[in-house]
């Protein structure tokens, strides 16, 4: 081979590699977030969890991808370790799909146009045509990504033969042949599909590499098993490094894959250079093609998951054994949902963004009980849970803000921008309610230490507004879990009525005060609570015009301008839930008012 040679190959591998990661690619923006929700939920069962993993792969073409998805979930606290076994093992099989595909390379024949036709040679510059041609004319991006497939699925062929092409003088060198038959020897073959796999970061492009380097007639089954059986060993590379800086659950899922490719590299080496040394393989040192490289690396991957899959449990015991483990904090075990691993694909990194803002309504909520219930009476305990939920409101805002802004700058769909929007808003509003609940606590810290009461009717007027604004808070959490708009819709007259609690309770106790019935000291504690709480009710409003504007799509939505509509020109729905509202609530405090005035 001369310099020109190694130059086109070295294309020819760049090109191959490329076709693998735009296939994939383009295959994972098609189904959205399907594989990964799919691959969440989905595995509570062994054998779904196999075929899980034999589907994903086979779509994503890369077990590794595979890997790193569960190696984020179980980060993150959505997997446990024993769930991610199976989908594991069903990678492994799911990785031999593109080795089949591009077994096609092995048609011949010219007796007709159709097997002329299924030659990659005279498919693949077509499919890349059509491709081309669609993306350069389609508008719209799922049809762009359909595009990108085929595209992808072209210059997959495309870079074979140029590989092909480049290699072709090798058939006749033989000093090229005699520099394979080093690796009849197994634990070279095993060193160097370990070395390729590792420095092509993709064992079905080494297996492709491969595949190309069989059209010179030079490597046969003797050379090809511990070559492939190393390349799935070398495969785990990638998964290593992606578990860099995760947790020690992450790293159990590497240990896991590490154990069981390596034990599936081990049994085969013995079965087979056992079996050949005792009886011996008829095609031992028969040349092999594409399609029985294919073949060899798909029954490997098979034949060591049907050994292994009885034993799934033993390998997550061992990787407990390996990886001791740690206890985390509340705080670390939310927040390691914002991992990284999820920043590739923004669906993903958006769930999970979400997942850590519906947290923080969950502390909000437990954050407002805990705080009415010290207005009664003091109680450590609940101040530490109280406090410790407010470390996780404050860090997560300044996080899930970091995170947001990450996952937007790698380019996100319009409809995801608009759910980025929609939390990004939301989180400082979450924040700030936490922030009113320890407002209100302080007010009640500062009534115990100065001795401050409030009279009996002041207490039974202000539960009136503690009932409004949990209501208020229990609408706003539940709309942004579900984006029900509706339910969005129900915020704002709520916390109109909160408005108009507020000022019945603040002049009555202006009256109060004016009759000598409270002192300052106590109508300064009350003044403070009832804004307070007036202020948790306006954050629920903030976030309900942010769910209803993610609903509306509205690019140039004004809250202030929006809201301010809503009051003027009232819709009957919206009277008839504030009417509803005022009835719920007004009515008896203005009962209540009255009867105290007797």
């Amino acid at each position: 081979m001369d310099i020109f040679s190694i130059l086109t190959l070295i294309g020819g591998i760049g090109l191959f590699l490329y076709g693998i990661s735009l296939l994939g690619s383009s295959l994972e923006k098609i189904a959205g977030s399907g594989l990964e929700k799919t691959l969440e939920k989905l595995t509570n069962n062994k054998w779904k969890g196999l075929a899980l993993g034999t589907v994903v792969t086979g779509i994503i073409q890369s077990s590794a991808a595979t890997t790193i998805m569960l190696l984020g979930f179980v980060n993150a606290g959505i997997m446990k370790l024993s769930q991610t076994v199976p989908v594991m093992m069903g990678a492994n099989i799911g990785t031999t799909v593109t080795g089949q595909i591009l077994r096609l390379g092995d048609v011949n024949g010219t007796s007709s146009y159709f097997m002329q036709f299924l030659q990659p040679s005279s498919f693949a510059p077509l499919v890349i045509g059509i491709g081309a041609a669609i993306m350069l004319v389609s508008k719209k991006r799922r049809t762009k990504d359909i595009a990108g497939l085929l595209i992808g699925f072209g210059i997959l062929f495309f870079g074979m033969s140029t590989m092909e092409g480049a290699l072709a003088p090798l058939k006749d060198s033989e000093s090229f042949r005699q520099l394979f038959f080093l690796f009849e020897n197994p634990l070279l073959g095993v060193l160097l599909g370990l070395v390729v796999t590792a420095i092509l970061q993709s064992s079905s492009a080494s297996v492709g590499l491969l595949q190309a380097i069989s059209s010179t007639g030079a490597i046969t089954f003797s050379m090809v098993a511990p070559i492939v059986i190393g390349m799935n060993v070398g495969k785990c590379i990638t998964v290593v490094l992606a578990s860099i800086g995760t947790n020690k659950n992450a790293k159990r899922v590497v240990t896991c894959d590490l154990a069981m490719n390596i034990i599936n590299a081990c049994i085969y080496l013995i079965a087979i250079y056992s079996y050949q040394a005792f009886i011996g393989f008829s095609f031992w040192e028969s040349p092999m093609n594409r399609g029985d490289i294919a073949n060899f690396h798909t029954l490997f991957n098979i034949g060591t998951t049907v050994i292994l899959f009885p034993f799934t449990s033993l390998l997550v015991k061992l990787a407990y054994t390996i990886i001791k483990d740690d206890e985390p904090s509340k705080i670390d075990k939310e927040l390691a949902l914002l991992d990284d691993i999820f920043l590739d694909r923004p669906v993903v990194a958006l769930e999970q963004c979400k997942k850590v803002i519906l947290s923080m309504g969950d502390a909000v909520k437990e954050n407002y009980k805990l705080a009415i219930a010290l207005l009664e009476q003091y109680n450590p305990k609940q101040v530490e849970q109280l406090k410790e939920n407010e470390k996780f409101l404050d860090k997560s805002e300044t996080l899930l803000s970091e995170y947001l802004v990450r996952v937007t700058a790698r380019g996100i769909s319009s409809e995801n921008r608009n759910l980025a929007k929609e939390i990004m808003h939301s989180v400082s509003d979450f924040e700030r309610m936490g922030d009113h609940c320890i407002n209100i606590v302080d007010v009640a810290n500062y009534n115990r230490e100065q001795h401050i009461t409030f009279s009996d009717s002041a207490k039974k007027q202000l539960e009136y507004m503690e009932q409004a604004v949990s209501h208020v808070i229990d609408l706003t959490c539940e709309a942004f879990s579900t984006e029900d708009s509706k339910l969005a819709s129900k915020v704002e007259p709520l916390e109109e009525v909160v408005d108009v609690i507020k000022e019945t309770l603040k002049n009555d106790h202006i009256t109060r005060l004016q009759d000598g019935n409270c002192n300052v000291q106590s109508g300064i504690s009350y003044i403070e609570l009832l804004t307070s709480f007036e202020r948790i009710s306006d954050h629920c409003s903030n976030i309900a015009l942010h769910i209803l504007q993610k609903a509306l799509g509205a690019s140039g939505f004004d809250m202030h301008e929006f809201t301010h509509e809503i009051h003027k020109n009232s819709t009957s729905e919206y009277k008839e839930l504030y009417n509803s509202f005022m009835y719920q609530y007004m009515n008896p405090l203005e009962k209540e008012i009255a009867q105290s005035k007797i």
